[in-house]
């Protein structure tokens, strides 16, 4: 909007809607004009300008998750406030992924509260919410059953190779997990402490801390600083439950 003259994109593959779908928002929000077909061709007029405006912006699902699901599969309960389910945010699915599970929702005035129990494994479709795919993994690996994570190989593409590193680090933990080109199956398994590599990834860093809770014995999270990168005080509010 802010260029001289009219912008033309041309999407030809679009994985993770939902982030497309919160620019649109807040764009529209903002006041500005833009053409589209659907979700393949956007036009942006130039010569726009954006106002200023006064919003409290919603908490993040994706840094949610990894309290959603360390509580869904030790069996706590844990209250998240902040969140606002009518947001556009993809990683909101996550609360009905973990509901369809077997974890107990309720929703109120203080948010969103999450008490786990007996997990059952599902399939779920990642593809509009791949930076679940860690921390789901560990949830797979703590429901009976088999559970699948599938059509979302842009997992490969993040700060890492998400589907590769989630299946040889929980299997350095006893996950009995298979790789495919396009996710995981994940088998009901043991969780046993052991020294495992975040890689350098915040999500992987996130995960795996939550997989220790799990696990008997001692977790030791290599690169685990990583988690600052989106959620500095993680480690904080983790010690707190």
């Amino acid at each position: 909007p802010l260029a001289e003259n009219p912008t033309t994109i041309h999407v030809p593959l679009l994985n993770e809607k939902p982030y497309v779908e919160m620019t649109l928002w807040w764009l529209d929000r903002c006041g500005i004009r833009l053409e589209r077909d659907g979700f393949d061709r956007f036009v942006i007029p130039g010569g726009q300008r954006y106002p200023a405006f006064l919003r409290t912006i919603p908490a993040d699902f994706s840094s949610a998750t990894f309290f959603l699901v360390a509580a869904a599969i030790t069996g706590g309960r844990v209250t998240l406030r902040g969140l606002d389910m009518s947001d556009t945010q993809g990683d909101k699915a996550v609360i009905a992924m973990l509901e369809e599970m077997g974890a107990r929702v309720t929703h109120s005035a203080d948010g969103v509260t999450l008490e786990g129990g007996s997990l059952n494994g599902r399939e779920f479709d990642l593809n509009a919410t791949p930076d679940a795919l860690p921390a789901m993994a560990v949830a797979g690996v703590c429901a009976m059953g088999e559970t699948r994570l599938v059509n979302v190989p842009q997992a490969r593409l993040k700060e890492t190779d998400r589907i590769r590193v989630m299946y040889e680090e929980l299997t350095k933990m006893g996950a009995r997990i298979e790789e495919l080109h396009d996710g995981l199956v994940i088998r009901n398994s043991t969780l046993r402490g052991a020294v495992v590599d975040g890689r350098h990834d915040h999500r992987v860093v996130m995960a795996l801390s939550v997989a220790g809770l799990a696990a008997k014995g001692l977790t030791e999270i290599e690169t685990a600083e990583s988690a600052a990168v989106t959620f500095p005080n993680y480690l904080e509010l983790m010690q707190t439950l």
